[in-house]
């Protein structure tokens, strides 16, 4: 039975002089047909936005933002399907010299995916693993094991490979680890970002945030796999994809700003008053 989710985010900045900014906020092009209405940017004071899609087909904005306190705020319902994150036990590994050209980016390192320092230690552990599914998974259960989650530990410049010797980080970094294996494996993966909704979890529900995942091509398809949660999850919303977050950072300022208010939300509509109880 499909379901509405109310979504958005609210952050607030200070900047010293007029800054230019590229935000990338709103909902992946592929949800935008279940939006009940388009999820505009509204910025306080108004400034004109600029709108564009950028290699990676994510939905870009484009700001000259105002010295002094500045403020994006996005908000949308939207139809999802309410199932669960798709399953594909059989998906299978496709040869390399068989993939789509489009997927062969996603095989080589990127600037915090450094599959290339990985690639004998991913060999010597999973090596022996079945291909296709079940080796991004046995990735997955690795990653989610070995880093320890704590905001307190979040540094924007980790890498893959520093993820590995330093066993801690937030979701990206459980996210970077997986894919640089992945890489590493000869599985394209490509990094995501969004709203992941505490909908079919258990409280006590933590504060909500942007999250990060990976998509893996195996079977022809695209399949995401979530490392930091590895369970099942629904109401996903991607908002951007790329070879990782320095493709798709959530703000990109092109000068010094300090950030003052930073709130998400994502609920089934109604059910927001049952959650914050």
């Amino acid at each position: 039975m499909s379901i509405k989710i109310q979504l958005g985010c609210h952050l607030s900045f200070d900047l010293p002089a007029p800054t230019p900014m590229i935000l990338l906020l709103n909902i992946h092009p592929t949800r935008v047909r279940d939006l009940d209405q388009p999820d505009h940017l509204t910025t306080i004071p108004p400034v004109a936005v600029e709108t564009y899609a950028d290699t990676f087909n994510n939905r870009c904005a484009r700001v000259i933002a105002p010295a002094g306190r500045f403020t994006v705020t996005t908000e949308a319902t939207l139809r999802d399907s309410g199932r669960a994150d798709p399953i594909g036990t059989g998906a299978l590994q496709h040869p390399v010299e068989d993939l789509p050209v489009d997927t062969l980016a996603f095989l080589l390192p990127s600037r915090y995916c450094d599959s290339d320092l990985l690639s004998e230690f991913a060999w010597s552990r999973f090596g022996n693993t079945p291909l296709g599914w079940h080796r991004v998974q046995a990735v997955c259960n690795f990653a989610h094991a070995h880093i320890a989650f704590g905001y307190q530990h979040s540094r924007p410049t980790r890498t893959a490979k520093e993820t590995l010797e330093e066993g801690v980080g937030v979701c990206r970094d459980y996210t970077y680890l997986a894919i640089a294996l992945c890489r590493s494996l000869n599985i394209p993966a490509r990094y995501c970002t969004g709203y992941i909704s505490d909908i079919g979890q258990q409280p006590p529900y933590a504060p909500m945030d942007f999250c990060a995942w990976m998509e893996v091509y195996l079977g022809d398809t695209w399949w995401v796999f979530d490392p930091r949660n590895n369970d099942t999850r629904y109401g996903r919303v991607l908002v951007a994809r790329g070879r990782d977050a320095a493709d798709v950072p959530l703000t990109h300022s092109f000068g010094p700003h300090q950030l003052r208010e930073f709130k998400v939300w994502i609920d089934e509509a109604g059910a927001a008053a049952t959650n914050a109880a």
